[in-house]
């Protein structure tokens, strides 16, 4: 019984007392999100291919 009590706790709880994002804002701040990966993920990636070209470069040199 003690866990029905706590269940039912918990969703009075998350009903009546949290005060959620609207969806709005957590629609934006979804955006937010979004956009801000993939422009790190693009940084990355030059960051990727860049390292690539100089080491090989540095192997192509090495190597004769």
């Amino acid at each position: 019984m003690k866990l029905v009590k706590y269940v039912k706790a918990s969703y009075e709880e998350l009903v009546h007392k949290v005060s959620w994002t609207p969806m709005k804002e957590l629609q934006s701040l979804a955006v937010t999100v979004m956009v801000a990966s993939l422009v790190i993920a693009g940084v990355v990636l030059v960051m990727d291919l860049t390292f690539e070209s100089i080491m090989k470069a540095i192997y192509s040199v090495l190597a004769h």
